[in-house]
């Protein structure tokens, strides 16, 4: 037996859950099936389980692209205002933490149950623990052989993610799609994701895992001004993994230890007033105490200010303030909060997601190239290319 509708959505993340509702509300027959045994997974455990679920301050400047202006329109069309709109409806409460960055004040349920509830009002059905065998185009849209049998549909749309933290899931489907239908897939790296360090400077760093200090670091011409929390793997925190996006294999990472600190007049000022106390004093009233003897340690500052010259403090001031690290990697896709690269959005319509070439064919979500930064952008980029999708699918 066939089973027909107007629009099967292939995954039941933050996308996908977003355009079947939309297309739902058009009065369009929509089923959305996974794999998975439960929907929205990467949902559930995003923002340590209290959904970082938009950025008030999110603009097409926070996303990466090979075509940085494809995501402008969606992201006009559908705003951080509109999902607040539609979360306030459901009277879910919820905080700004870091300034635009909005979190559930109780858990990351509440936003995967305001999708499912919004799918089940506008009449979607999610069907689980269904996979895609073979995708076949045929007269007026698309035949779906799947494990719970075969489909038929008018418009489909794939919102199966990327390749970040296999573990929920995540496989390369959507970009397999995306090449039997002739649409490019342009190259995949984690993005958002903890670095590895080479094994000397990672021995030398390993007592300080936990500790985290705020910084400013920079990396091919970008900056950010968040914290840096050491692990027992290498650097992680917020600023490791903003810039992680902009990095590549071989790059070195400069940091500033002390981003608001006149570092050298300070060097200069101690010297004068406690002559015979040692740097990691001096640091231990801007950093915490365990990572300023270590970083003493490490670069060998041992003796007291009293016998230390101006060309000493400013080669002090010049590393705190330009600390280099050439990371040995990263930890790739089992932690990456997201894939960086993907579906090629000049193969595809920015007003309805839908392939240039492939008439009914929808791509959104993570599965494009386009990524934004850390702090809500990502799923602000689900809500808005899913409504774009689901307005035209």
């Amino acid at each position: 037996m066939i089973e027909t509708y107007d629009v099967i959505v292939v995954g039941a993340g933050a996308a996908g859950l977003m355009c079947a509702a939309t297309a739902g509300y058009r009065g369009r027959r929509v089923l959305v099936i996974d794999h998975a045994n439960k929907p929205g997974k990467k949902i559930l455990m995003s923002g340590g389980g209290r959904c970082n679920f938009t950025n008030l301050n999110s603009t097409p400047a926070n996303f990466l692209s090979d075509n940085p202006r494809f995501c402008i329109s969606a992201l006009k069309r559908y705003t951080p205002q509109d999902f607040l709109e539609l979360v306030d409806r459901h009277g879910i409460e919820h905080e700004e933490k870091a300034a635009g960055q909005l979190f559930c004040k109780d858990s990351s349920k509440d936003i995967l149950n305001l999708l499912l509830t919004e799918c089940e009002w506008a009449g979607a059905e999610v069907r689980l623990k269904t996979s895609v065998n073979k995708i076949s185009g045929v007269d007026h849209g698309y035949q779906l052989q799947t494990s719970s049998g075969t489909l038929t549909c008018e418009s489909l749309v794939i919102a199966c993610g990327g390749l970040s933290i296999p573990t929920m899931g995540a496989t390369g489907f959507g970009y397999d799609v995306a090449r039997q239908f002739g649409l490019s897939v342009l190259p995949t790296r984690a993005g958002l994701v903890p670095f590895t360090l080479h094994p000397e400077l990672k021995e030398q760093l390993a007592p300080l895992s936990g500790v985290s200090c705020p910084v400013d670091v920079h990396c091919n011409n970008e900056h950010f001004s968040e914290p840096m929390l050491v692990t027992h793997r290498g650097l992680s925190g917020p600023a490791m993994l903003q810039i992680s996006s902009f990095w590549h294999p071989g790059d070195k990472i400069r940091i500033n230890l002390l981003p608001s600190v006149s570092v050298f007049d300070r060097l200069h000022e101690h010297r004068k007033t406690k002559p015979q106390s040692h740097i990691r004093h001096f640091l231990e009233d801007f950093l915490p105490k365990r990572f300023a003897n270590a970083f003493c340690e490490l670069q060998q500052w041992n003796k007291p200010f009293q016998y230390c010259r101006n060309e000493d403090l400013e080669a002090i001031a010049d590393v705190l303030r330009h600390w280099e690290v050439r990371p040995a990697g990263t930890e790739g896709y089992k932690t990456a909060e997201v894939t960086l690269g993907g579906v090629d959005t000049r193969d595809l319509s920015s007003k309805t997601m839908s392939a240039n070439n492939q008439p009914g064919l929808f791509f959104i979500g993570e599965v494009l190239d386009v990524t934004g930064h850390l702090g809500g952008h990502n799923f602000q980029w689900a809500w808005a290319s899913g409504v774009a999708a689901g307005q035209h699918a």
